[in-house]
């Protein structure tokens, strides 16, 4: 199967690098994995960097866009993207190594008989790997989140929220991308929501999430709001 990493990318200049690095050099030693970074005009030179690293990857790509747009929107550019050329399976991946990349390959085992392959942090054997005994904002928003939506749904995923997941091209060509709203975070439950909908055979793996070393978080007030907008917006339809 042809294998596509997405990564939305703002102001990720002290990541984007490492993270292409420890994909391609590391995780990934042959040429059946690519990599799509998807750049919403990052001041701080994100793209650039990635057109350097273009004369050394071949199975590195850029799209560029411009301006910053919403996590949701830049996911479903890179989908379409991918669609176009022919990927067989896109993963979702955040450029700031809060994902455990390392069990990338395990998880690409499990989507040979699943149609959605979701890293979790809320199923036995995944965690909150840096803070399990501290209270954070970000972990409270996740939390809380997390039970607002699987219980006014009633969807049995208990990671609605998390951006680390594995798709069969099928899956996001029967859910149509041009009928998903969510431009920020409530993207990935949207998308969640409708491959259960479906009947899609979605797999949820184990994962440590991991602290944020280098930049800064892109959650803001905005994005919140329209999450718990989109909730009711998506038990109205149901």
């Amino acid at each position: 199967m042809k294998k596509l990493i997405i990564i939305p990318t703002y102001n990720e200049s002290l990541n984007i690098e490492k993270i292409v690095r420890e994909l391609l050099c590391k995780i990934f030693l042959s040429d059946e994995i690519y990599i799509l970074v998807v750049d919403d005009n990052s001041p701080d030179g994100t793209a650039n960097i990635v057109k350097s690293l273009q004369k050394e990857f071949q199975n590195l790509n850029l799209l560029e866009r411009n301006k910053k747009d919403g996590l949701g929107s830049a996911y479903k550019e890179g989908f379409k993207w991918g669609i176009e050329h022919s990927f067989d399976v896109m993963i979702q991946l955040d450029a700031d190594f809060q994902h455990p990349i390392e069990t990338l390959p395990e998880m690409l085992d499990k989507i040979n008989e699943n149609d959605v392959v979701i890293g979790s942090r809320y199923i036995e054997g995944g965690n909150w790997d840096y803070c399990q005994n501290k209270i954070t904002l970000q972990k409270i928003i996740s939390k809380a989140g997390r039970l607002y939506i699987s219980n006014l749904l009633g969807c049995p995923i208990n990671d609605m929220t998390g951006g680390f997941n594995i798709w069969k091209t099928d899956v996001i060509k029967n859910i149509n991308l041009d009928t998903i709203s969510a431009q920020g975070y409530a993207f990935q439950f949207e998308m969640k929501y409708n491959a259960y909908k479906k009947g899609f055979k979605i797999l949820e793996y184990p994962i440590k999430f991991q602290k944020r070393i280098y930049g800064k978080s892109k959650m803001s007030l905005k994005i919140i709001i329209e999450a718990l907008e989109m909730v009711w917006k998506l038990k109205k339809n149901n």
